[in-house]
């Protein structure tokens, strides 16, 4: 049976809970994911450890073998031209993939939140028609200027 644990500002992760969730997340999003201070920037937005974040939640699914799988959302503090949450993070342990956890734990994650949510998606990736199936749409092209 899964069981979900949900960390926000008022249920904060501690210092070792935190190193799991950023390793579980650079562990298994393998080509589509970002060097372990990036996870940990928004893993401390999530849960307001950062003075200029406005929050959101980790959310992590977990069976009597595990972690299967964690998703990190994001408030972006607007509405309307901007959506108010953004899934910055989602993987599912890669000996779990294909049994569901992936559509529980985003469905969970549009049950939690309040507003709209966006997300990056590379375009070869298979989680892609997952959330179309939920009802994502691809509205933009995203182009950024690194600087």
């Amino acid at each position: 049976m899964n069981v979900f644990k949900i960390y926000n500002s008022n249920a904060k992760p501690s210092q070792e809970e935190k190193d799991i969730i950023i390793n579980f997340l650079h562990a298994h999003l393998q080509e589509f994911g970002d060097d372990k201070k990036d996870i940990a920037k928004c893993l401390d937005y999530a849960v307001k450890d950062n003075i200029s974040a406005q929050g959101g939640f980790v959310l992590v699914i977990k069976d009597k073998e595990g972690i299967q799988g964690i998703t990190i959302i994001n408030e972006t503090g607007m509405d309307g031209y901007i959506p108010e949450n953004i899934l910055v993070y989602i993987a599912v342990h890669q000996n779990a993939r294909g049994k569901g956890i992936g559509k529980q734990l985003m469905q969970k994650a549009i049950d939690l939140t309040n507003g709209d949510i966006a997300l990056h998606v590379e375009p070869n990736n298979p989680a892609i028609h997952l959330y179309e199936k939920l009802g994502f749409e691809n509205k933009y092209l995203e182009m950024r200027l690194k600087k």
